[in-house]
């Protein structure tokens, strides 16, 4: 497993700290791992667009005056750059900023000075759920077997005998199945059964109401059955307490 990770703080003594600490924790894990310091909000933000993927970003809230505020970086990578798969963990000497957080679902929430068991907490957590994105999918078109990491599936629509998987690059793949084997191998990563003809993973929900459900890709919105109302919303309640830290 490879990780980036990128650390965005104008303190750059808080900075030095944080990536001390973060390299104490994963000197002792079993993976290769690169962190990359930017002490503004612009500059991680263009080094997003010109391709940089990271998988994890500690991003202060409250930046030089004039400068880009975290919660701006954060509805860009969002919004703009489309990017809901990197967990954002947000940093601020103050709690006053969590309702502008909700809509741009940070992993968490670290108050400074930062504590160090509380980043490993948060590190050691992000590294459990990242090792459940990656499981596969595996299903057969003709006599191939073909398999897709579960992390790179919005959805599954069940059309009569085949399943389509939507994909978050966009893309759709037809195989002949039925959900309730679809779910059989992914209930442990994480997919929330929204309909008798929808499978949902849980990263791409954006927001639900009692009927419908919107995802972060900005595809079309999907039915929740009246019937599965309450399950969904249990479900969904239960994944995030799980993943919280």
């Amino acid at each position: 497993m490879s990780l980036h990770i990128a650390i965005c703080d104008d303190e750059k003594k808080q900075t030095a700290e944080l990536e001390k600490t973060l390299i104490s924790i994963l000197d002792n894990q079993t993976l290769d791992y690169e962190i990359s310091i930017f002490h503004t909000g612009e500059a991680l933000c263009k080094s997003m667009e010109n391709g940089m993927v990271y998988h994890l970003i500690f991003l202060d809230i409250a930046f030089a005056k004039g400068a880009i505020n975290g919660v701006e970086v954060g509805k860009l990578i969002r919004n703009t750059y489309r990017n809901n798969l990197v967990s954002i963990v947000y940093m601020s000497w103050e709690m006053q900023y969590s309702m502008q957080l909700f809509e741009i679902r940070p992993f968490n929430f670290l108050i400074k000075p930062l504590d160090p068991s509380r980043i490993k907490d948060v590190v050691l957590t992000y590294l459990q759920i990242a090792e459940t994105r990656r499981g596969d999918f595996t299903y057969k078109i003709g006599h191939s077997t073909c398999k897709t990491q579960a992390k790179d599936i919005v959805y599954f629509k069940s059309q009569g005998r085949k399943v389509i998987m939507f994909l978050a690059d966009g893309s759709n793949v037809e195989f002949y199945g039925n959900l309730k084997g679809v779910y059989q191998q992914l209930q442990l990563y994480d997919f929330i059964s929204i309909h008798a003809s929808y499978l949902v993973n849980y990263d791409y929900i954006a927001g639900m109401t009692a009927d419908k459900l919107a995802l972060t890709t900005g595809m079309e919105s999907l039915p929740i059955s009246k019937t599965k109302s309450m399950d969904v919303r249990e479900a969904y309640v239960a994944i995030m307490d799980k993943r919280r830290v």
